[in-house]
């Protein structure tokens, strides 16, 4: 993160810059954003070139990215960013939750994706936690990923769980954990519905998939399903 040093107790910023064709959201968005201690919004762009332009300028740590723009797309320009500043996280905002979209946008290396329902606060959430190396999705984006994943992954887990059975040594915690990794629940939902910290969530994530040899979350559905857990 490029985001200041903390002195005298003042928060690291994040440097920020907004992405949006239109003037009546990107320019209310960015002030909205300013008023946190924490964001610095560096630029405002119309279009994925001033996006590059303005990284180039730097230093930037998030783009807050709308999809569709003119001269360059959302996706376009996420790509872009990924291959030559791979240390600039890209959250997509957009009015747009298809699976095209999404699909697109996240392969294209975006860390976070928000509609445009989301608010303030979760617009912010999700910049910090791209800041941070992490991923945010909102809900509606997490069922699509979610119900393609199972759509692609259950004929192929039918056929595996023959082959490829959970190992005996997990616990009954690290079953449960993946069972609810299977019907679509975030770190957070497991934490909920088990009474744990997200912490206690994370440790068990990290011993099921060393147990199982799992790889990442959408692997872990397929086994969750192919075990008859979701």
């Amino acid at each position: 993160m490029s985001g200041t040093s903390e002195q005298a107790g003042e928060p690291v910023q994040l440097k920020v810059v907004v992405a949006d064709d239109q003037a009546a959201v990107r320019e209310p968005l960015a002030a909205v954003l300013g008023l946190a201690e924490d964001i610095d919004v560096v630029a405002a762009a119309a279009d994925g070139g001033e996006v590059l332009a303005a990284v180039a300028a730097g230093p930037v740590d998030v783009v807050l990215m709308d999809l569709r723009m003119p001269v360059m797309d959302g996706i376009e320009t996420t790509r872009r960013l990924t291959e030559d500043h791979p240390e600039v996280a890209v959250v997509v905002l957009t009015t747009f939750a298809d699976d095209e979209s999404i699909l697109g946008a996240l392969g294209a290396g975006a860390r976070g994706y928000l509609t445009k329902n989301a608010g303030r606060q979760d617009i912010t959430r999700a910049i910090r936690a791209a800041g941070a190396g992490q991923s945010v999705l909102d809900r509606e984006v997490q069922d699509r990923l979610l119900a393609t994943a199972r759509a692609q992954a259950a004929p192929a887990a039918q056929g595996e769980a023959a082959g490829q059975p959970l190992p005996d040594d997990l616990t009954p915690r690290e079953r449960e954990v993946l069972a609810l990794i299977g019907q679509g629940l975030s770190n957070r939902g497991i934490a909920e519905k088990l009474f744990i910290s997200e912490a206690t969530v994370k440790t068990h994530i990290n011993n099921l998939f060393a147990k199982a040899h799992i790889r990442d979350r959408a692997d872990a559905v397929r086994r969750a399903i192919g075990a008859g857990l979701a």
